[in-house]
């Protein structure tokens, strides 16, 4: 990515807005909107959904349905008109929380008596969102090391392994030679399971390579629970790690003792294995025995909403085409007190990316000359539970599909210190990459590359759940840029985050920049325009792994 955007900016100067050339590629009228940003408007939107009141804005509660109810009237104080459901702002998202009940059966059939007996304790299911009495009758088993079928990158976890009618085992991973975001994206539980159930499996068990610390053996005791989106049929219509209707019977976690028996009763051993894929040989084994399961499962149904709100485009030929500005309007509610406050207020995540959406609608609504596409503003719900929200919107949008050129999501945008530089994460993969890098010069911001990608943001966040659609998006986060030169950025934000980070202390009183805040709205706010100024709609690049695999969806 490093030399993509050197190629686009190399000879060319950084410009300030105030230092642009006529010919610069942002109108004076788009300048002048830019200038009208401020940062106590930004403040004043994260002091009120970070506010005590709104207990964490966990979906479900009182707390979730009040920043709603903000962000639809701020919304529509800025002139946006509703473009959800029934006329109205918002998509509803029947939301499922499934938990295992006690008692689950699990057995393991050891295909002799030499062979090692697998104990029941070392397999752990997650509960079926559809079929509260389920079942799996006595299936073979099979290794297929990271579960990852990928031709195009030459690496195939299931080449020459039979798996139909069997239960597959894999541990989590990607090749090292993998790039930073296909590895990530090859890493997504929904697409392990689905590459398992195109390939006959029934079941599919993630296993940990590692023994569990003594302090989360007893977290891993307690019956596993997961939350899902239940469509208007009553089936599971978005849901990490489950598909309706894909074969895909029992899903669950093996201890690294277990998967050590397993492996030792096919003659393999789980050192061997982890040795080959680090190497990125795949390591499939046939292995021994059968696995037979029946478990329940105990519902909690509850409604949550997505706020949608449109601006309709200048252009009659494109207006009916539209360019995506989205954010998570959640976060984890009450829990866990930590140095006596339990209020996880998510001040950074997200309240800071809703705000910036909303002084990003609030400067196109300034626009006397709207863009030639409609712009889409959508708060989605869920994030914290797995992209549930956003993954509903991008499969069943409430405008056609095809009509969604781009989407630019916005998550926690770290203004903690000034903005120097940025990371756009997936712009790489189509020509999104222009208007990026278009507006970061125009700003006077250096492109960069993600100074983390061990960390997965990629998938991490809701623009991947429009990806997953075959629709190019991207989600711009800080650089390492630091205004002493340093530019150890990186560092200070990771101290940051062991101590803010999903904990109650990310609140209104933590560090916050809000000139920061101001020039990532600006930026946000440009990418987006530029898309939408564009009579081409954006592309993925010729033969991108995620123009492949997801252009056609």
């Amino acid at each position: 990515m490093k030399r993509l955007f050197l190629l686009l900016t190399a000879g060319v100067p950084l410009l300030s807005p105030a230092a642009a050339q006529p010919s610069a590629p942002v109108p004076k009228r788009v300048a002048k909107a830019l200038t009208k940003v401020k940062p106590s408007d930004i403040k004043a939107h994260i002091q009120y959904l970070a506010d005590d009141r709104l207990l964490g804005r966990k979906p479900g509660t009182p707390g979730y349905q009040m920043a709603v109810d903000y962000v639809t009237s701020q919304l529509k104080s800025f002139g946006v008109q509703p473009a959800a459901e029934d006329g109205g702002y918002t998509q509803r998202v029947r939301l499922r929380r499934a938990t295992v009940r006690p008692g689950a059966a699990v057995t393991y059939q050891p295909a002799g008596s030499s062979s090692a007996a697998l104990a029941p304790t070392e397999v752990h299911l997650y509960p079926h969102p559809e079929q509260p009495e389920a079942r799996l009758a006595p299936a073979g088993l099979a290794f297929a090391g990271y579960g990852i079928s990928a031709p195009d990158q030459g690496y195939d976890d299931y080449q020459g392994l039979d798996v139909k009618g069997k239960v597959v085992v894999i541990v989590r991973g990607a090749p090292r030679t993998f790039p930073s975001t296909v590895a990530a994206a090859s890493q997504d539980q929904t697409l392990l399971v689905k590459t398992a159930a195109q390939r006959g499996a029934v079941g599919v068990l993630f296993a940990s390579p590692k023994p569990a610390p003594v302090a989360s053996a007893a977290a891993l005791a307690r019956p596993l629970s997961t939350t899902s989106v239940l469509g208007p049929d009553g089936k599971v219509a978005a849901a990490r790690g489950f598909i309706s209707g894909s074969g895909i019977a029992l899903t669950g976690t093996l201890s690294a003792a277990g998967l050590q028996d397993l492996l030792r009763s096919a003659a393999s051993d789980t050192a061997q294995v982890l040795s080959s894929l680090r190497q990125g040989k795949p390591a499939p084994v046939a292995l021994q025995g059968t696995l037979a399961a029946n478990w329940q499962s105990a519902y909690q149904d509850f409604e949550s909403y997505n706020v949608v709100g449109k601006l309709l485009g200048s252009d009659p030929k494109l207006q009916g085409e539209y360019v995506v500005h989205s954010a998570h309007l959640d976060h984890l509610g009450v829990s866990t007190p930590v140095q006596g406050d339990s209020i996880y207020n998510g001040a950074h995540d997200n309240a800071s990316g809703v705000a910036s959406v909303l002084e990003i609608a609030r400067l196109y609504s300034q626009l006397k000359e709207k863009p030639k596409r409609s712009i889409l503003f959508v708060l989605q719900t869920g994030e914290e539970l797995g992209l549930l929200g956003s993954a509903y919107f991008a499969a069943r949008p409430t405008v056609p599909k095809s009509a969604i050129v781009a989407d630019v999501n916005t998550d926690m945008p770290t203004i903690i210190a000034p903005l120097l530089s940025v990371v756009p994460l997936g712009a790489q993969h189509s020509s999104l990459s222009q208007p990026v890098a278009t507006a970061a010069q125009y700003l006077g911001l250096t492109v960069e590359e993600d100074p983390e990608p061990d960390q997965n943001r990629f998938i991490r966040s809701d623009q991947y759940s429009f990806v997953a659609q075959g629709i190019p998006a991207l989600h711009i986060k800080y650089g390492n840029r630091t205004p002493d030169g340093r530019n150890n950025l990186s560092e200070q934000v990771q101290k940051w985050r062991a101590v803010t980070y999903h904990k109650p202390q990310d609140d209104i009183n933590g560090v916050f920049d809000f000139e920061a805040g101001k020039k990532y709205v600006q930026l946000n706010f440009l990418i987006g325009y530029l898309v939408a100024q564009n009579p081409v709609r954006p592309t993925w690049n010729a033969g991108d792994f995620f123009g492949r695999r997801f252009a056609q969806q």
